[in-house]
Order: structure tokens, then C-alpha cells, then sequence
């Protein structure tokens, strides 16, 4: 009888331990993916030197500072559209890394406030440039993925390995 009892305890208490790590939010896997490449973007505007941040790998191709200063503005963009908060001013592509860096964790955070106010009531409506709400910030996330890819080519050229690749003993 000890055993039935003890068998029925554990059954109980590994069911309380599945439903506590049960995401919250239907959207959870998708704040998941956006906070490592929002973590990934700031440590690398982090990273990279001051003086690189007018480097340009080719002519055509924007400064490292303006390419931050692109996704600080495509977030903000995206995600105040999705949450309905005040968008704020462009962030200047020629500003100091400072400013820069101040800009991106801005939008990061308009960005974790869209999440929260995502539920599947709004998920559907209308959101910035023709998509839905949730296909807003999926989008963001998206692109914030493919500009971090696109500057991880800047930190290597300056020898700055990128955050992403950091502690895994090699470049």
C-alpha cells in the first residue's frame, strides 16, 4: 500500500512540475526566439569599439552604427505598432555609440512590452505595415535575426567575435 501511495505522490507532484514550466502565453516560444536575438543584438552593439562604428565592409553597405541604429528603428517601429505605445524618434545612424546602444535597448524594451500586450483577443488585428499583430512581431523578430547575421560580418572583420559564437573556444 506504501508503494501505491508513494507511486501516486510522485505521478501528482511530477504533474504540478509540468504544469508550473507550461508557458504562460500561447506566445511564449516566440518571446523565447526574440529575447536571444535581442540579447545577441545588444551585446554586440556592446562589443564593437566606438571607432568601428563608421566602419563600412564595403562602400555600399550602411556604417556598423547605422545598421544598429536600423534595427532600433525597425523595432521600435513593429512593436509600437503592435502594443499602440508612442513610437519614438528615428535614432540618428551617425550618433555616438552611446546613443546607439541607449536607442536599441529602447526598442528592445517597446518590444518586450508588444509581447506582453499580445494575447489571442489582438493577435489577429490590424498591425503596422499590413500584417496582423502577430505577424508583426514575428517579422521583427525575423529581421532582428537577419540584421544580427548581417553585423556579425562587421565584428569579425574587426576581429570582435560575435556574441552568439562567444565561449565556444574558438572564433
Amino acid at each position: 500500500m506504501n508503494l501505491l501511495k508513494s507511486a501516486i505522490a510522485t505521478a501528482i507532484a511530477g504533474t504540478a512540475l509540468l504544469y508550473a514550466q507550461t508557458p504562460t502565453s500561447p506566445y511564449a516560444d516566440l518571446k523565447k526566439n526574440f529575447d536571444m536575438v535581442r540579447d545577441n543584438l545588444q551585446k554586440m552593439a556592446e562589443a564593437m569599439p566606438e571607432d568601428n562604428y563608421s566602419f563600412k565592409p564595403t562602400p555600399e553597405m550602411r556604417t556598423f552604427g547605422a545598421l544598429m541604429a536600423h534595427v532600433a528603428d525597425v523595432q521600435a517601429m513593429f512593436c509600437t505598432g503592435v502594443s499602440g505605445a508612442a513610437k519614438p524618434a528615428t535614432v540618428d545612424p551617425k550618433g555616438s555609440k552611446a546613443s546607439i546602444v541607449a536607442a536599441l535597448k529602447n526598442s528592445s524594451s517597446l518590444c518586450d512590452s508588444a509581447f506582453e500586450s499580445l494575447t489571442p483577443a489582438v493577435a489577429g488585428q490590424p498591425g503596422p505595415m499590413g500584417f496582423s499583430k502577430l505577424g508583426a512581431i514575428e517579422f521583427n523578430t525575423g529581421h532582428s535575426n537577419e540584421e544580427y547575421g548581417y553585423g556579425s560580418v562587421y565584428l569579425r572583420l574587426k576581429n570582435v567575435t560575435p556574441p552568439s559564437s562567444a565561449g565556444r573556444g574558438g572564433r
